[in-house]
């Protein structure tokens, strides 16, 4: 590990042992049960939430498949703009909602952003033609996009540096998690066809949307705020967590809102580039997940069975967006593991591309969907999680969170016009954007693991100090003291 990597203010947690360490009351704290609760407490509740969330916003692929273009009178390409609307809504209002959920607390904002979302997603199934669906997609995009920007913000003022890496991948593995879940209930739900209308789709939006709104109204009492309010800690449980975060970011300083933090995150470059790195990641992300149904099922499968195969590629993302985070975690690497796997996703693409003959051989094509699914998703985690050790200053890191998504959901909005059904089944359009846009990543990481490479090391060779036990005078991950994770 490089010498700059070994002098970072994170400072390996006694975590890895059943050592006890006294919170500042008369009772010991043992970390590593300590973090277990937090996990506990924290993870489900918003992994939750998010899993609602991707299945609410990717379904619109599942319902396709099951007669909705024909029932609203669309065209595969009025389809497609659909698509874009909620992606320029959802970039629109990605910054706006982390400066709410700054000035206003998790508890409330989260699940009042959930309930939102849940009851446009419903409305979904009962929409009657084109206009409707146009918006109600857009005001889907503008309830959804507060979400994953404000839990990143949300785990950085509970976690150190290191440990929210592992915690931010988990919350996103429930993207894949929810690929998966909402192939086997479209599967089901698609059975319902006959049950008031003649297609199975309407009911899709509709029991997933009321399934969204039953969980967030429970959000209320399972959401927390932040560590001084958590009942669920003890007083010296609280002193702990205070002391460790104290000595490893700035989570404990009583920092207010500022214009000007807003500003210093506008003129960073490496928040720009974080955004860049998931710009060049969401366009695949988003055209598998909108997309695969309809890759699969123009390869001969029926509409059922297309369902179904949609599972295995995203159940085999799902274990490997896991396995890659520890890895990560364990070996303290980012950039490497982000460029390997968009690296392995582009193979994915290069099987489908070379597959002349997808009708006569759809196994190769689907085979090329598990190297696609299997990178995309741990390549996103890791990228989605480096804002969120690299940037310091509670409003700051905040606005770069929104900034990256907002960035990189751009892609999101080229890629909802790739997959056109006149392009079916080789889908070379498509295709070839998203190997081009995996290529890229992997350059975009690879700049910023130089640059920020770079920088630690003229901190070291200026002499300048590493954080002590506390951020005394602290300037942000602008203070020479700071160190970055590459």
């Amino acid at each position: 590990m490089a010498a700059e990597e070994r002098k970072s203010p994170v400072v390996d947690s006694p975590a890895d042992s059943d050592t006890e360490v006294t919170g500042g009351g008369s009772a010991p704290v043992n970390e590593k049960k300590l973090l277990r609760k937090l996990d506990y407490h924290l993870l489900p509740a918003v992994g939750v939430l998010y899993l609602l969330s991707f299945l609410d916003r990717s379904n619109v692929g599942n319902a396709r498949i099951e007669g909705m273009l024909d029932d609203l009178h669309m065209t595969g390409n009025q389809y497609l703009t659909g698509l874009t609307l909620y992606f320029v809504a959802y970039v629109i209002f990605e910054i706006p909602c982390n400066i709410i959920l700054k000035r206003t607390s998790p508890r409330v904002w989260l699940p009042t952003l959930t309930i939102a979302w849940g009851i446009v997603a419903t409305l979904l199934g009962v929409v009657q033609d084109m206009p409707g669906f146009f918006v109600a997609r857009v005001f889907l995009g503008i309830t959804e996009s507060g979400l994953f920007p404000g839990v990143v913000y949300y785990f950085s003022m509970w976690y150190k540096r290191r440990e929210r890496q592992y915690r931010i991948s988990l919350f996103f593995s429930a993207a894949s998690l929810a690929g998966a879940f909402g192939g086997v209930l479209a599967y089901g739900i698609g059975r319902m066809s006959g049950i008031v209308w003649t297609n199975g789709w309407r009911w899709i939006f509709i029991l997933e949307g009321i399934l969204t709104v039953l969980v967030a109204i429970a959000a209320y009492w399972f959401i927390h705020n932040y560590p001084k309010t958590a009942k669920f800690l003890s007083e010296d449980e609280r002193q702990y967590i205070h002391q460790r975060l104290v000595a490893d970011s700035d989570a404990t300083n009583d920092e207010k809102f500022t214009w000007s933090a807003v500003s210093d995150a506008l003129r960073d470059g490496n928040c720009w580039l974080y955004g860049l790195g998931f710009h060049t990641m969401s366009l695949p992300l988003y055209t598998l997940s909108l997309f695969l149904p309809t890759i699969i099922s123009s390869l001969g499968y029926t509409a059922a069975l297309a369902q179904l195969l949609t599972v295995p590629p995203y159940a085999f993302a799902f274990l490997l967006t896991i396995l890659l985070a520890v890895l990560s975690e364990r070996t303290g690497q980012r950039a490497l593991f982000i460029a390997g796997s968009s690296l392995f996703a582009a193979v994915g693409y290069c099987i489908l591309l070379g597959n002349t003959s997808p009708k006569q051989r759809p196994g190769v094509s689907y085979l090329g969907t598990f190297f696609a699914a299997g990178g995309i998703y741990p390549a996103v985690a890791l990228v989605l999680s480096w804002p969120a050790i690299n940037v310091s200053g509670q409003t700051k890191r905040a606005v770069a969170n929104a900034m990256q998504i907002s960035i990189g959901n751009l892609g999101a909005v080229l890629g909802t016009q790739l997959y056109r059904s006149t392009d079916g089944p080789r889908f070379i359009v498509g295709h070839s954007l998203a190997l081009a846009y995996l290529l890229a990543n992997v350059v975009v990481v690879s700049v910023l693991w130089w640059r920020l490479r770079r920088e630690n090391r003229r901190r070291d060779e200026a002499g300048a100090p590493v954080v002590g036990e506390e951020f005394s005078g602290w300037k942000g991950d602008a203070d020479p003291r700071w160190r970055f994770e590459y």
